[in-house]
C-alpha cells in the first residue's frame, strides 16, 4: 500500500520540523510557549507580510466560515511569535480570515520560530500546494522561491517533492507576452496550452495562436498540431501561415480521408482561400479514388 502523501509537501513539513523553526527556550514570553499548540485570541495575530496568495474567494470563505462556527477549527494555524502576546500567521491565511468573518476571537495555533526568509519559503511552499492554483500562480512561487529565498533548482526540487524539468517548465511560462500570462491566470488557457504556445519563438504568431484558441476553443491536441505546422515553415495557398483547421473542415477531412482510403488535407488560408489534398500510392490506386470521386 503506498503512503499518502502529506498534502503540504516535503519541503514544508520539513521547514515546520527543522530545530530552527522549533527552539522552545529562544522566546517564552507571554503566555504561551514556542513549541506549543494554544488558542490564541485572534486580534493578537497579524496576517502574514509575505502571503503571494492575494485572491481569496468570497463565496468560498463565507462557507468555511460558516463550517468553523458550527463544528469549530479541526486543523490549527501556524504562527510564529513576534514578542509578548504578538504572533504572525505563517501558514492557514484562509482559516483565519474565515475565523474573523464567522465571529471566532480565539484559534488553536501551531507555536513557532522562524526568520524572515524561512517565513517567505515556507508561505510560497504552501501556496504551491494548493490544488486551486492555475500554472501562473505556480511559475511565480517557484521563480520567487528560486530568486528571494536563493535556492536552487535543484534544492527547489527535494524542498518540493517535484522533479526539475518540470520547475522548468513552469518558469518557462514567465517569459510569454503578458497577453498570454493573463490568460493562464484568467484560466482561459490550460498549461498544455501554454506549453505548446511557448514553442514559438515569434511573439506575434504567440499571440495570433492565442486568438486562435479563444476564438474556435482549440484543445491542446490541435494547438499542439497548429505550433508544429507552424515552425515547419509551410505557406497556405494564399502565402500565409497556416491557420488551424475549424471543426467543420476537420470533420470534412476526416470523412474524406474515410470514405478515400487515403490521408486527405485540407488547407485553408487567412481569407477563406485553400485547397484539398488526395495523395495516392500507384496509378491503380489513382484509379481507384477517381472512381469513388465520380
Amino acid at each position: 500500500m503506498k503512503t499518502k502523501r502529506s498534502a503540504l509537501g516535503r519541503g514544508l513539513s520539513a521547514i515546520l520540523e527543522s530545530p530552527e523553526t522549533d527552539i522552545t527556550s529562544r522566546d517564552i514570553s507571554g503566555d504561551y510557549v514556542v513549541g506549543a499548540i494554544a488558542n490564541i485570541p485572534l486580534e493578537k495575530i497579524e496576517a502574514n507580510p509575505f502571503q503571494p496568495r492575494n485572491k481569496f474567494e468570497e463565496e468560498a470563505l463565507l462557507e468555511l466560515a460558516k463550517s468553523l462556527k458550527e463544528q469549530g477549527i479541526i486543523q490549527p494555524i501556524t504562527v510564529r511569535k513576534m514578542g509578548y502576546e504578538k504572533y504572525q500567521l505563517i501558514s492557514g491565511e484562509r482559516r483565519y480570515r474565515a475565523a474573523r468573518l464567522a465571529g471566532l476571537k480565539q484559534l488553536p495555533a501551531f507555536i513557532r520560530v522562524a526568520n524572515d526568509q524561512q517565513m517567505l519559503e515556507m508561505a510560497l511552499i504552501e501556496n504551491i500546494h494548493r490544488e486551486d492554483l492555475n500554472a501562473l500562480d505556480i511559475a511565480i512561487s517557484y521563480q520567487r522561491l528560486i530568486e528571494e529565498c536563493n535556492l536552487s533548482s535543484e534544492k527547489l526540487s527535494e524542498r518540493i517533492g517535484k522533479d526539475r524539468t518540470t520547475i522548468t517548465n513552469y518558469i518557462r511560462l514567465l517569459k510569454l507576452p503578458p497577453q498570454i500570462q493573463l490568460a493562464i491566470g484568467d484560466n482561459i488557457i490550460s498549461m498544455g496550452h501554454a506549453r505548446a504556445i511557448i514553442n514559438v519563438d515569434d511573439e506575434d504568431k504567440q499571440i495570433r495562436i492565442l486568438e486562435e484558441i479563444k476564438n474556435k476553443n482549440l484543445s491542446v491536441r490541435q494547438v499542439e498540431a497548429l505550433v508544429k505546422e507552424l515552425n515547419s515553415g509551410k505557406k497556405t495557398v494564399d502565402g500565409k501561415t497556416p491557420l488551424l483547421l475549424t471543426e467543420k473542415h476537420a470533420t470534412i477531412q476526416e470523412t474524406l480521408s474515410s470514405n478515400l482510403g487515403t490521408s486527405v488535407e485540407i488547407k485553408v488560408g487567412n481569407k477563406g482561400k485553400g485547397k484539398i489534398v488526395i495523395p495516392f500510392e500507384t496509378e491503380s490506386d489513382f484509379e481507384r479514388i477517381v472512381k469513388l470521386l465520380e
